[in-house]
């Protein structure tokens, strides 16, 4: 707090009388002042995988999906750190099924034949007791049939999949843009994910 005071002992009342635009009214030294004394503003506060969407730009349109961090936290934690890294963008979606048993999309394949991956892989994750079910709009890492083998590829599902459901992990889902996910087809390029705050696209609700 002594350099504060010394701050203001050399501005004093004669400065602030003589011009209006003075220092201490600039935004400059109130985050000087707020340094000086050992004050903090939250600017660089951590934005939580709750707080943010993945924004999935397409030729198709736009759909945003949510996260699920308390069902897969290491699902969650790797597709944020592939889209931070631009992973995805202008990767395809290079399988669709729509038939009896089986209704997905499923892209994030490098190679675009689904035998690619980021050069890593993750645990499954489908036991955690938060898990979600597959329903219209789940988002799943998709895998190999060796256990703890996905990586970047995921799928959505057009409608509810239970037989799934303790089989993969899914960590996400759809909240806006469904329809667009509906129109996906074999060869549809995703141009770009980004992280948005989720405050765009959910209103707060009052507990």
């Amino acid at each position: 707090m002594t350099a504060a005071r010394y701050l203001f002992a050399q501005l004093g009342t004669p400065l602030i009388l003589k011009t209006q635009n003075s220092l201490y009214k600039g935004l400059t030294f109130f985050l000087l002042l707020l340094t000086v004394s050992g004050c903090a503003l939250p600017f660089n506060r951590e934005v939580t995988p709750e707080e943010q969407v993945a924004v999935v730009t397409t030729d198709k349109g736009i759909f945003v999906l949510e996260f699920y961090p308390d069902a897969a936290p290491v699902a969650v934690d790797n597709f944020i750190k592939l889209i931070n890294q631009k992973f995805y963008d202008g990767l395809t979606f290079h399988r669709k099924v729509d038939a009896p048993g089986l209704n997905i999309v499923q892209g994030g394949c490098p190679k675009g034949d689904g035998t690619g991956g980021p050069g890593w892989n993750i645990v499954d994750e489908y036991t955690n007791p938060n898990q979600r079910p597959h329903v219209r709009g789940t988002v799943a890492m998709a895998r190999a049939n060796a256990p703890n083998s996905a990586g970047s590829q995921f799928y959505i599902c057009f409608k509810p999949q239970p037989h799934l459901d303790g089989q993969y992990t899914t960590f996400g889902g759809v909240i806006q843009g469904m329809d667009v996910v509906d129109r996906l087809s074999i060869g549809d390029v995703m141009t770009k994910i980004r992280l948005e705050a989720k405050s765009k696209y959910v209103k707060a609700t009052a507990e």
